[in-house]
């Protein structure tokens, strides 16, 4: 048997270990700072930069891609080398995939406060970065791939499986909903509208939680969580029903974010079965994981590393039995819109991602270093306060969300409801607030401590570049029969090109059966005569909206409830979305519903609403956008935004793009002197705040006026 001498990277691991440190701390201090945002609107600090509707988007994609993503990489380059006892395909392609990656996160840490944004949650990258995302992936895949080809074990280890559907499904994702029509460098719409763009867009947002913070994080428990613990995995047949099961359930279950909305019902049955079923596969990984440490307790007392995993491990479960939960219609009539989405999501991105990525840390620093960790005693502190800092942010939340469900909804013995002022039930929740930045405060004093520990476990160590070892080439490796996987399975195990096929057919067929129809059939968004395009300058206007993220505090969704339509208007009908491109439905409501605002208040309203916004409002909390005011609509774009709409199917007039920019100073001029009559003596008509009183003016005027 011939015996092969070759060296692991370690190079590249530390690289993506130092990013995952890093912007872990970075991601946690914006999302500490918009938690104060939402206590007093003092803390928007009176820049258009760092608005809570603009940092918002920055803290969700520094979370997600930037310290999850970076803690995959991490994860993933250490284990894949080992598991398949081969050094990466190729050096080359690591270091541009590494620097690639950053590349991105600088360009969305740059763009978004900018206000440059698609507006859609998770994807809020404008074409060019989404293009360099694309590029990035596949790069990394071409080397995941080539090192799977080139290696020395025949049999794929569990963690190499999750690690082959995240690749692939990602990358899926990224595809379909990245597709769009750009209109200038920083400009571009998605050529999905209304309904069929929500459908796409929680196809794509709830599977990125499924396939970049779940299989990959999965993978990555399969293989530290038993190193760690140094026993093997509990059970090797529970990772095969686990992991198929897993990846072909998932990809359905995107419609249940979409749950009483204008979403066709067929859709929406789809997305609750599924997601309900979800929970067979989800826990079966988490008690794989639990009851690999079985016997082993006594360490977990003693070792923080195993601490943070055994706590991460149970925050997945306890998050994937809730989402499930939250899936039943009677329970997302109570939940959705309100802090228990945000309380579930931090519970899986703070538990599940934060605490796993934090032992996995602990763990491999003082391998990679050669040394023994500075401090038990502060990992300890580290633990107890993340731990804490769970707490105390999402039962705040989870009681605030409760109190506001129950305030909407609430009506008295004249049917009528007891608090109409939406902002009466944001100011209750408030002490709420206070207990969740106190918990994000906990959480970052803790990833501070984690810094200085593994800072002074570096210095004491000795770094090594390349690790050195040995292993039989692949022709002369053999798997033993006496092992406990099936021998069918053990087949697909040997051939990752064949198993990839099978991942992908796996992943594709729910994606296929929910979308297809929709562009198919078209009773499933029906057409509605008095719903026409918007303006130029609506259109201009609905782009500030989205460049200014109120999409994140505010929806444009009402549903079927008497509490909604009493407090709203008529609830939301599918055909009026159909020239929204991208759907602003919003899963999130600090503020009231947006979708009958149109009409309801004169003009004068919303210019001191956004200029003061305690001017109409005492005590709201939303921050103040006096650059409005002042800043110029770029005019010249209009007649590009004009014809990259038509390109999209809006039926705007054959060379409409010519007059367009007549017809919104027409309109624009119009609202500045309503205004001037109003009593605003300072409103210039080719600013921001005209255009976005327009499109406010707008919505859900269409249906209002058939009525």
């Amino acid at each position: 048997m011939g015996i092969e001498t070759f060296k692991y990277d370690n190079k590249i691991v530390k690289y993506f270990g130092l990013a995952t440190i890093i912007w872990g701390i970075v991601a946690f201090l914006v999302g500490l700072t918009i938690a104060l945002q939402l206590i007093h609107p003092i803390f928007n600090f009176k820049t258009s930069f760092l608005t809570f509707g603009r940092l918002r988007p920055l803290h969700t994609n520094a979370a997600i891609f930037a310290f999850v993503g970076n803690g995959i990489f991490m994860g993933v380059y250490y284990s894949l080398q080992r598991l398949l006892k081969s050094r990466m395909f190729n050096d080359t392609l690591s270091y541009i995939h590494f620097w690639g990656w950053q590349l991105i996160i600088l360009s969305a840490a740059i763009t978004l406060p900018l206000g440059i944004t698609m507006g859609k949650e998770y994807a809020e990258l404008e074409w060019p970065i989404d293009i360099l995302i694309t590029v990035i992936w596949v790069i990394f895949g071409i080397n995941l791939i080539g090192t799977i080809m080139k290696r020395r074990e025949r049999h794929m280890y569990v963690s190499v499986w999750f690690y082959i559907a995240t690749f692939f499904t990602v990358a899926l994702l990224h595809v379909v909903n990245s597709l769009e029509l750009p209109v200038s460098l920083i400009k571009s719409y998605p050529v999905f509208a209304g309904v069929q763009d929500a459908l796409v867009q929680w196809w794509y947002g709830h599977n990125a939680v499924a396939f970049f913070l779940t299989t990959p994080y999965l993978g990555l428990m399969y293989y530290f969580l038993p190193k760690a613990a140094n026993r093997p995995i509990f059970s090797y047949r529970l990772s095969i029903v686990h992991f198929w099961a897993l990846i072909f359930i998932y990809i359905w279950a995107g419609p249940h974010h979409l749950l009483y909305t204008s979403l066709p019902d067929w859709v929406q049955t789809l997305g609750v079965t599924f997601s309900i079923m979800l929970i067979a596969p989800s826990w079966g990984g988490m008690l794989n994981g639990l009851l690999t440490l079985r016997g082993a307790w006594d360490r977990v007392r003693q070792d923080p590393i195993l601490k943070f995993m055994v706590v991460a491990v149970t925050a997945y479960g306890m998050v994937t039995f809730e989402g499930p939960m939250m899936a039943l219609k009677n329970v997302n009539a109570l939940t959705h819109y309100t802090d228990w989405v945000i309380a579930h999501v931090h519970i899986g991105a703070l538990g599940w991602n934060g605490l796993l990525t934090f032992g996995i840390l602990y763990w491999l620093i003082p391998r990679l270093w050669n040394t023994k960790l500075y401090s038990v005693k502060l990992a300890n502190t580290h633990f107890w306060l993340a731990t804490l800092g769970i707490v105390f942010y999402a039962i705040p939340l989870y009681w605030g969300a409760v109190t506001q469900a129950l305030m909407w909804k609430e009506f008295n013995s004249a049917s009528l409801l007891v608090y109409p002022n939406f902002l009466e039930t944001v100011t209750k929740i408030l002490p709420m607030y206070y207990i969740r930045a106190f918990g994000g405060l906990l959480y970052i004093t803790g990833a501070v401590i984690m810094v200085i520990n593994l800072v002074k476990t570096m210095i004491i160590g000795t770094f090594e570049d390349e690790e050195e070892v040995q292993a039989p080439a692949l022709e002369d490796t053999e798997i033993s029969e006496n092992g406990s996987v099936g021998k069918g399975h053990r087949w697909i195990e040997r051939r990752p090109i064949q198993f990839s096929i099978l991942v992908l057919v796996a992943v594709l067929i729910g994606g296929l059966v929910e979308i297809i129809p929709m562009y198919l059939i078209k009773s499933n968004v029906p057409t509605i005569a008095s719903v026409k395009p918007y303006t130029p300058l609506e259109l201009q206007g609905r782009d500030i909206y989205i460049s200014e993220g109120c999409y994140v505090c505010h929806s444009q969704m009402i549903r079927p409830f008497r509490s909604e339509t009493e407090r709203y208007g008529e609830y939301s009908k599918s055909g009026e979305f159909v020239y929204d491109h991208p759907f602003q439905w919003g899963s999130r409501r600090t503020g009231p519903d947006l979708h009958r605002i149109g009409r309801k208040y004169p003009d004068a309203w919303h210019f001191n609403h956004m200029s003061d916004p305690e001017l109409t409002s005492p005590g709201s909390i939303m921050p103040s956008y006096p650059w409005l005011l002042k800043q110029k609509v770029d005019l010249d774009i209009t007649p590009k935004k004009i014809r990259a709409m038509q390109t999209l199917g809006v039926p705007y007039p054959e060379g409409y793009d010519l007059r367009a920019t007549a017809d919104l100073e027409k309109q624009a001029k119009s609202i500045a002197n309503s205004l001037g009559n109003q009593g605003v003596s300072n409103a210039q008509w080719d600013t921001k705040i005209i255009a976005l009183i327009a499109y406010l003016q707008r919505l859900g005027t269409d249906i209002k006026a058939q009525q």
